[in-house]
């Protein structure tokens, strides 16, 4: 098993590697087709990563990806599962390329809300819907007994 590669990108500059030896990988039975070996190959792969003691990530990128993890999170371990394939080969790839785009993800500053004004014609269409709402309350007064 080779080392998780992240190409560089927002939130991790340099990219990220993921040693082999923090990647722990459990194998059972996928449900679904198979053929004759659907009771002997372990084909789902469950890929899990400790974002807690992990040394792919800075004390920056950790304190990120464990809030915005949090609900995915069971206590600091990031699982992904992947059985969408027969063989347990490219169940791993695809467990692996899942962690990548959840850790690329999770690393990824929020964009800032940049502050907008509202157009001349959408300050003239509200303007105009206030004055017809007046009418439209002005018209249900009782006229003044002069």
């Amino acid at each position: 098993m080779d080392d998780l590669r992240i190409p560089p990108g927002p939130g991790c500059p340099r990219g990220l590697v993921v040693p082999a030896g923090e990647l722990i990988e459990r194998f059972s039975h996928a449900s679904g087709p198979g053929g004759q070996g659907v009771n002997t190959a372990d084909s789902r792969v469950q890929l899990s990563l400790d974002l807690g003691s992990t040394t792919a990530l800075n004390d920056k990128q950790r304190e990120r990806a464990l809030s915005v993890l949090g609900e995915r999170l069971t206590g600091t371990n990031l699982t992904i599962t992947a059985a969408e394939h027969r063989s347990q080969r490219r169940s791993r790839g695809a467990a692996r390329e899942r962690l990548a785009q959840v850790l690329r993800a999770a690393l990824t500053p929020p964009a800032p809300r940049r502050a907008t004004k509202p157009t001349r014609g959408s300050k003239l269409r509200r303007l105009a819907q206030k004055r017809k709402r007046s009418e439209v309350k002005a018209r249900r007064r009782r006229p003044d007994a002069d």
